[in-house]
């Protein structure tokens, strides 16, 4: 035998054998829910549609049920599909469901470090002092509500200054929803003019354009590392913000005052200090950077999101406007500031920033989650370590709490007599032990940078309000909406 017929024989043999043992691993463990059958080393890459995965897990869950596993490459993934599925496992087994499953592109970047990507004592630690902190700075209190307010208010004049022309309102709404979060984390706004302000601003645009690299990235880590593509500018953008942070930790470490924390990253530090003895501690440069990070990135987006979201879908709906119009009118007025307090006696407006939130359905999938130990759901047994999709949509679309769920409709959230109504279908924001730290002042920003834009102005849009498109751009993480223009109208 010639040796290029030999090496040729020797390397399909290998081959063979690594795709035998990849197919074994897959499709060994009966304990596993079922699922559609996985190929060798690419998993269920085929029977999902990398341009929409929440498209492809509705119709896997129409064949396989509530709990069924799809295989990401290699690496089985556990989806919980519905509201008795979803709070079995994050509510009455929280606990074993309260890892955080891997997203392979960040992870990169914050190397399981800050709150968002740690697990264990490291996470329970940062989350704890998390909290606590945004507390003492005015988390769910009137401290925030008055930046909030503020922010408001320099939002409005902006808009104000467009003289009726029109505008697309991304920047000047991330702009607003950014700098709340960079008054709590860094301990000032930033002028809508500042440069290394509007590079973050242009940073975070250009990843929430780049997110179908993270449906790959999700599905080929390894592999993904060793071509060329969007999913490097996601990195390399990411490393700038890292960068920013570290830049600012250093500043308020060079002014820092032990007894007078004026931010956030001045508590972190002089925790660090507190802490400097203990060999234990979680409390240190890599995670304060990374914590901070986390904070500002996820108090921007999402929010800005939602409300850019929802002045389309006002657009939309005009109707729907001209009663919340009516209701600002007779509860605050056309002269003072609305208030958290004006939400009970609103009970329309309120049913309308829900319905935004349910009908946007923004992380469809949820962020992962991993089970920390070996742990018995239903019939099945999920082992220690095993990625978990807990979706969200299908709890905000669920049609039986929510009739006709594709339709942007505020009764889903009124009863009979017009009062608001409460339900535990709403979980825009998760629920359990991993639920977004960031609720309470999310909540609190969307009603009133909302109440205050309608307050001040009427929505023109540029075409028949019938032709404006609302469905979302989807993609593996987030839901967004597709760009548009309006006017605005002083009132």
């Amino acid at each position: 035998m010639e040796p290029l017929g030999a090496t040729t024989i020797l390397l399909v043999i290998c081959i063979s054998c690594l795709l035998l043992s990849a197919w074994r691993k897959m499709s060994g463990n009966g304990k596993l829910p079922p699922g559609p059958v996985p190929l060798p080393l690419i998993g269920n890459a085929l029977q999902l549609n990398t341009k929409n995965l929440p498209q492809s897990i509705e119709k896997l869950s129409a064949k396989f049920g509530p709990v069924f596993t799809i295989y990401l490459g290699t690496k089985p993934a556990v989806v919980l599909y519905g509201y008795e599925a979803v709070k079995e496992a994050l509510i009455d087994q929280g606990d074993a469901f309260s890892g955080r499953g891997p997203i392979p592109i960040l992870d990169q970047v914050v190397e399981g470090k800050g709150i968002g990507s740690s697990n264990g004592e490291a996470w329970k630690q940062l989350r704890r002092f998390g909290l606590t902190t945004l507390r003492n700075f005015g988390m769910g209190k009137k401290n925030i509500e008055e930046r909030i307010l503020e922010e408001a208010h320099f939002l409005v004049e902006r808009f104000r200054n467009t003289h009726e022309g029109a505008f697309d309102p991304t920047s000047f709404l991330i702009h607003a929803v950014s700098n709340v979060i960079c008054s709590v984390v860094f301990g000032d706004r930033f002028d809508y003019h500042d440069k290394k302000f509007l590079k973050l601003i242009d940073l975070l645009e250009q990843n929430s354009k780049l997110q179908l690299s993270f449906t790959m990235y999700l599905l080929f880590p390894t592999l993904m590392d060793y071509f060329p593509g969007p999913h490097k500018k996601i990195l390399k953008n990411f490393r700038a913000f890292a960068s920013f942070v570290s830049e600012r930790t250093k500043i308020n470490r060079e002014s820092l005052d032990l007894s007078c924390p004026r931010d956030f990253i001045d508590a972190f530090l002089i925790k660090i200090e507190e802490e400097k003895q203990n060999d234990q501690s979680e409390f240190n440069n890599a995670n304060m950077v990374k914590t901070t990070l986390d904070l500002f990135i996820a108090g921007t987006g999402t929010t800005s999101i939602t409300l850019k979201y929802g002045l389309l879908l006002l657009l939309r709906h005009p109707e729907i406007e001209a009663k919340v119009h009516e209701e600002i009118d007779r509860v605050i007025g056309r002269n003072r500031r609305p208030c958290m307090a004006d939400r009970s006696q609103m009970p329309y407006t309120d049913a309308v920033v829900h319905e935004i939130q349910r009908f946007v359905s923004l992380v469809p999938l949820n962020v992962p989650r991993t089970v920390i130990r070996d742990t018995q759901f239903r019939q099945f047994i999920i082992p220690k370590g095993t990625i978990i999709f807990p979706t969200l949509k299908s709890i905000l679309y669920d049609s039986r709490e929510f009739p006709n769920p594709d339709q942007f409709d505020p009764g889903h959230f009124l009863d009979e007599n017009g009062a608001f109504r409460k339900t535990d279908y709403f979980m825009p924001f998760s629920t359990g032990k991993r639920i977004c730290a960031g609720e309470g002042m999310a909540r609190m920003e969307i009603f009133l940078f909302l109440t205050m834009i309608l307050q001040n102005f009427t929505l023109k849009p540029l075409i028949d309000p019938k032709e404006i498109d609302i469905s979302p751009i989807t993609t593996t993480m987030a839901n967004r909406p597709r760009p548009f223009q309006l006017c605005v109208v002083p009132r």
